[in-house]
């Protein structure tokens, strides 16, 4: 089986499954055109395709039908998940499971794909297609309504956003953000000769943008005067780069380097014969000059750049500089509240995770304790 993206001007305009035959798998490919007509991002629709390929493979195999999926081999789909090869190469260092086959679906892999076929069969009650309940069984969460740091809905036990909790799931490690040391960042910048890669690291460092919110940059959402970005939701760009989230957002950057970064690129390296909107472009002379430029790139870019001083891991990444730059906004006093805004996160959950790599009250109270052992 296999997952078919089409563009259409460099945006994604559909996403099918096909089986072995090359024959469609309809009721997924309706599912997954149901995502884009809804406004889904289309990487989320090719995350779900690929996550719904595990499904109808392991549906083969077993000799069952789609609307033929019920709990019970649920749990046989969950446990063919864990003991399944997986083909791409580890992205952390030791967090691969290793079998007699080889490196197993990490535990994150096996959850999102649980939770792209509890989607489609939600989907799929809806559109009258399945006259089963889900066979993922949803149920409210009691004990992680009670948990006390939660974020809690405005009108509390009234509200219809309560804790669910799927019964067959995965339980997964609790992973911190890994931002880059000091000396590593130091490193990083002194080793940068063109202006251009110096900008989108520096908006990433001091504005705590995600890749593709800086590969979304238009001319126009500088505002030099102000010093200040806006990041605003967009869907143009020809490499298919997506911002991650829908909420706009005016990000201070008072930091004197970074926008003279990006002025001085402007003035001195972004080709000036190309009409693109896009603030960073592929220079040079070659076939794709003056195009906006793609993930991939920045990617390569920033492994060369790592891989020169010898400091490249496997979560060394450009997302890594948006954690540098939350944790130590974090560790120098900023309200969890104002990150939140300042970082574009929908839940304080996903703020909360810079907490943990240095609570300052943890800290304080150690210390404490420390001195009156003494």
């Amino acid at each position: 089986m296999r997952v078919v993206t089409t563009k259409s001007s460099g945006v994604v305009s559909s996403v099918t499954l096909h089986d072995r035959d090359g024959a469609k798998v309809v009721p997924v490919c309706r599912f997954l055109q149901h995502i884009l007509d809804s406004g889904g991002s289309p990487n989320t629709a090719s995350a779900y395709g690929f996550d719904l390929k595990n499904l109808f493979e392991f549906l083969n195999q077993a000799g069952i039908e789609w609307n033929d999926f019920r709990p019970a081999v649920a749990l046989d789909f969950l446990g063919w998940l864990r003991r399944r090869p997986s083909r791409r190469p580890a992205q952390r260092l030791g967090l691969a499971v290793t079998g007699s086959e080889g490196r197993l679906l990490a535990p994150a892999t096996a959850a999102r794909v649980l939770a792209a076929v509890s989607s489609f069969y939600e989907w799929a009650i809806i559109a009258e297609l399945f006259d089963a309940e889900n066979p993922m069984r949803r149920q409210p969460d009691a004990v992680l309504a009670r948990v006390a740091e939660r974020h809690r809905p405005f009108t509390g036990g009234a509200s219809r956003q309560q804790p669910i909790r799927r019964q067959i799931r995965v339980k997964l490690p609790l992973r911190l953000p890994r931002p880059l040391a000091e000396p590593e960042v130091e490193a990083l910048l002194e080793s940068m000769t063109c202006l251009r890669d110096l900008a989108m690291v520096l908006l990433m460092l001091d504005g705590g943008l995600r890749p593709g919110e800086v590969l979304s940059l238009h001319l126009r959402d500088i505002s030099y005067g102000r010093r200040r970005v806006v990041v605003r939701k967009r869907d143009d760009h020809p490499g298919g780069v997506r911002g991650k989230s829908r909420q706009e957002r005016v990000v201070d950057v008072l930091e004197p380097r970074t926008l003279d970064a990006v002025n001085r690129y402007v003035l001195r390296e972004r080709p000036s014969r190309s009409a693109s909107p896009f603030l960073f472009l592929v220079g040079g002379h070659g076939a794709r000059a003056c195009e906006p430029l793609s993930y991939p790139a920045l990617v390569r870019m920033f492994a060369r750049r790592l891989d020169g001083l010898g400091l490249r891991t496997p979560e060394k990444t450009p997302h890594a500089l948006r954690h540098t730059h939350a944790s130590l906004m974090w560790e120098a006093g900023m309200r969890e509240l104002a990150l939140q805004q300042r970082l574009g996160h929908a839940s304080p959950e996903s703020t909360r995770i810079y907490t943990r790599v240095s609570d300052a009250q943890v800290r304080d109270e150690y210390r404490a304790a420390l001195g009156s052992l003494k």
